[in-house]
């Protein structure tokens, strides 16, 4: 399947109406995902060309998992499925907006319900030590020691 025109100038890529995404040197596209009632920001993803083909056709978010070097579908272990409602592309292509429903109480594998459940502190102006974070969401929206038991932490120390 080749559903990507090839990109060939500014004015296709810019204001062509033919999807060209441009991928990074590992053959990525960044994706945002967005909870499509309230707008807030879920998480940010990678797909490659075959994520990105998987996600159009089926309407579940997919993504390339870098830790694991392997494609994925968002919810397949946990349940909580990203059915993607609207997808955006920027003005050259090489990153993505995914507007869902989430299946589920969550999107982030620490159980909340953003990936994006902390906040720097931009008051704190001191450079003697280290910036805090605080929590934007307090508790998690659910147990993700139960969710996801017997699987790999996906963060990199």
């Amino acid at each position: 399947m080749n559903m990507f025109s090839q990109r060939r100038n500014v004015e296709q890529v810019e204001l062509g109406a033919e999807l060209a995404p441009r991928f990074d040197a590992d053959g990525l596209i960044p994706a945002i995902v967005v909870d499509g009632v309230t707008n807030a920001i879920l998480m940010l993803g990678y797909m490659n060309a075959q994520a990105l083909e998987q996600t159009i056709v089926t309407r579940q978010a997919h993504f390339w998992s870098r830790s694991r070097k392997a494609l994925w579908r968002k919810g397949e272990h946990s349940g909580f499925a990203q059915t993607v409602e609207r997808m955006l592309i920027d003005d050259d292509q090489d990153a993505v907006i995914l507007h869902v429903r989430v299946d589920g109480p969550g999107s982030c594998h620490v159980g909340f319900r953003s990936c994006f459940y902390r906040e720097v502190d931009l008051d704190q102006q001191s450079r003697d030590t280290p910036i805090r974070l605080n929590r934007s969401e307090p508790a998690p929206a659910f147990d993700a020691g139960t969710v996801y038991a017997g699987l790999p932490n996906p963060t990199q120390v």
